[in-house]
Formats: structure tokens, C-alpha cells, sequence
């Protein structure tokens, strides 16, 4: 019984840190591009800085077979892109206000945050 308390109790350790405490490593975007692969249920990378005075082109390559990988939305920026399976879907933004722009499919479990300074 003790046994399965514990593994009980990592679950929950691990479903906290896993949603609630695991931050990401960010991409700064030096030049006007940045390749983003989704592949095993995340953005990679998922936290991306960019420049508000320069335009910047999102690149994702789609790896994961995941129906819920098929659409990429930026909701504040009214964006709704369908990411096609092995190809390269480009997204060309500029003129961006400052802030954080979150991206996600459409169920909210791949997830990723565009910085604009």
C-alpha cells in the first residue's frame, strides 16, 4: 500500500511540474527567422523574443503525426494556420506590439509563447 501512495504522489509531483512549474529555455531570434518543429506534443522551441521594429517569419515543421498538431493559432494576432505533415508552413508577422503572444493547437496542449520587446 505504501508503494502505491508513493507512485501516486510522484504522479502528481511530476503533472504539477509538468504544467505548472517547467519553464521552458527561450530563443531569441537574432535575424528574421526561426525554424519551429513540432514534434511529441510540444513546440520546440516554445518561447521565442523577437523584436517589435523588425518583421519576423515563424517556420513550423510539423513531425507529429497527432491530429491536434494539425492547427497552429495565434489568437491575439487573429491568426489560424493548418501545419501540413513533413512540410514547412511560413508565417510572415510584422508590426507587432509589445507583449507576449500565446500560440497553440486547438485544444491548448502544444503551447508555446512569441515575446515581442
Amino acid at each position: 500500500m505504501m508503494i502505491i501512495n508513493l507512485l501516486g504522489l510522484m504522479l502528481i509531483v511530476l503533472i504539477i511540474w509538468w504544467f505548472w512549474l517547467y519553464k521552458p529555455n527561450k530563443t531569441i531570434v537574432q535575424g528574421n527567422e526561426v525554424l519551429i518543429e513540432v514534434r511529441d506534443g510540444v513546440y520546440s522551441p516554445s518561447s521565442i523574443q523577437v523584436s517589435a521594429s523588425q518583421p519576423v517569419t515563424l517556420k513550423f515543421i510539423r513531425k507529429d503525426q497527432s491530429p491536434c498538431a494539425e492547427t497552429m493559432l495565434i489568437p491575439s494576432l487573429e491568426i489560424s494556420e493548418q501545419l501540413k505533415l513533413n512540410e514547412i508552413t511560413q508565417i510572415t508577422l510584422s508590426n507587432l506590439s509589445p507583449g507576449e503572444h500565446e500560440f497553440h493547437c486547438q485544444m491548448q496542449m502544444y503551447r508555446g509563447v512569441l515575446k515581442v520587446i
